[in-house]
């Protein structure tokens, strides 16, 4: 059982815009379980929330906090407490080679330089890639980038995981290495996915709809009702509609 006291996600009227276009509206929610999904169809606003747990993103209007800080204004305190791992990893990715880019984070939270290669090393090493080291990031598989930004994030052991779709385009083998290393993850994790089987085993799960949270609950409950209204907004969906 993973220990999550004082480790909450407070949303309280949360609401984002774009271009003069409501993203995220008067979002408030208190998420305290170990494991949290995050649903919805395309354009619902998943991305966005999880940018804005992240602190990557400032709310317009409502107030953010993840264990106890805000993540867009406390950006020292943010990289211990909150990580995120991107659904494309070339937007993730930042230096040439494998060494670079897991010792960045660390040395941002204050470890020397050779401190923070020794930690890296250790981290390829327990991942059975000691070899990447001095790899260029450039030659890898996209398989192997995710595993890089999974290394990195969580190298500098954030209380939570933010996850944005981190298995679309991965082939099965790849996707079933990277489950079991967040399985063995000890922090909290907010997974946002289109994909409602990735969220097996999870405690907790929240559907999100233009922008506003509709429910949230059991995933064992959410789960099926959010199908069955994705499969009926779909039957009701006809090329006559489309081409409207």
């Amino acid at each position: 059982m993973r220990d999550t006291a004082g480790s909450e996600i407070t949303l309280s009227g949360v609401s984002y815009g774009q271009d003069g276009k409501p993203i995220l509206q008067d979002l408030s929610a208190i998420l305290s379980a170990a494991r949290i999904g995050v649903v919805g169809r395309n354009g619902s606003g998943k991305t966005t929330l999880s940018r804005i747990v992240a602190g990557l993103i400032l709310p317009d209007a409502g107030t953010v906090s993840v264990a106890g800080i805000d993540p867009g204004s406390d950006r020292k305190a943010a990289l211990s407490t909150v990580g995120i791992l991107f659904q494309n990893p070339d937007h993730q990715i930042i230096f040439p080679t494998v060494l670079e880019e897991l010792s960045f984070g660390l040395t941002q939270q204050g470890h020397s330089k050779a401190e923070a290669e020794n930690l890296s090393r250790s981290w390829l090493a327990d991942y059975d890639v000691s070899h990447w080291a001095e790899a260029h990031v450039s030659r890898l598989s996209q398989g192997q980038k995710q595993l890089v930004c999974l290394m990195s994030v969580l190298a500098m052991q954030p209380r939570w995981l933010v996850l944005d779709e981190p298995f679309s385009g991965l082939d099965l083998p790849t996707r079933a290495q990277l489950s079991r290393r967040l399985e063995q993850y000890s922090g909290n994790i907010l997974h946002v996915t289109h994909a409602p089987e990735d969220l097996a085993g999870y405690d907790h799960a929240i559907w999100l709809d233009q922008g506003r949270l509709v429910g949230q609950g059991a995933p064992g409950q959410l789960i099926p009702n959010y199908i069955d209204e994705m499969q009926r907004q779909g039957a009701g969906n006809d090329l006559t509609d489309l081409a409207d």
